[in-house]
C-alpha cells in the first residue's frame, strides 16, 4: 500500500514541478509584481537564471547562450542582478507603469529605490498563455544597458 502512495506522490510532485506547470501571468502588471516579489535565492541552480521562470524563451536561450560561450571560471555579459540593477541591495518603494500594449507585446516602466531612484524599461510578450519578460533596459543610467544588448542578442 506503500509503495503505490509513494509513486503517485512522486508522479505528482514531478507534474507541478514541470515547466507546463509554471505560473501563468494574466497581465503585464502581474507578472512584474511577481517578479518583484519573488526569492531569487531559492530559485532552481539548473535554470540560466534565478528569473527564467518569468523570461521568455527567447530570453532564456540568450542567456543559456551565454553561459554556454563562456568559459569556465571566468563571468559572463551578465554579472549583476537584472531586476535591481546593481550587484547588491533591493528594490523598495516599487511603482509599476502603465502598460502601453501593442498585440502580443508590452512595454512598461518600473521604478523602485535601491540606494538611489532606478527606472528600468521592460518589454514583455504574450507566450505560453501568460506574459513573459523579453527584455530589461536602464536607460537612464551612467551606462545605459539593455539585457539584449549585453547578451549580443542582434534583432
Amino acid at each position: 500500500m506503500r509503495l503505490p502512495t509513494f509513486i503517485l506522490g512522486l508522479a505528482l510532485s514531478t507534474l507541478i514541478a514541470s515547466p507546463i506547470f509554471a505560473a501563468t501571468y494574466r497581465t503585464p502588471k502581474a507578472l512584474l509584481q511577481a517578479l518583484y516579489n519573488f526569492n531569487a535565492e531559492t530559485a532552481s541552480d539548473d535554470a540560466p537564471s534565478p528569473y527564467s521562470a518569468f523570461f521568455s524563451d527567447h530570453l532564456n536561450a540568450l542567456l543559456q547562450a551565454d553561459i554556454d560561450n563562456t568559459p569556465d571560471g571566468e563571468v559572463g555579459a551578465i554579472d549583476f542582478d537584472l531586476v535591481i540593477a546593481g550587484q547588491d541591495g533591493e528594490a523598495s518603494d516599487l511603482r509599476i507603469g502603465q502598460p502601453i500594449l501593442l498585440d502580443n507585446r508590452a512595454e512598461l516602466e518600473v521604478q523602485f529605490r535601491n540606494g538611489e531612484e532606478v527606472t528600468l524599461y521592460y518589454t514583455l510578450v504574450k507566450e505560453h498563455g501568460g506574459w513573459k519578460v523579453e527584455d530589461i533596459a536602464d536607460q537612464q543610467g551612467e551606462q545605459p544597458w539593455s539585457l539584449s544588448a549585453l547578451l549580443g542578442d542582434a534583432r
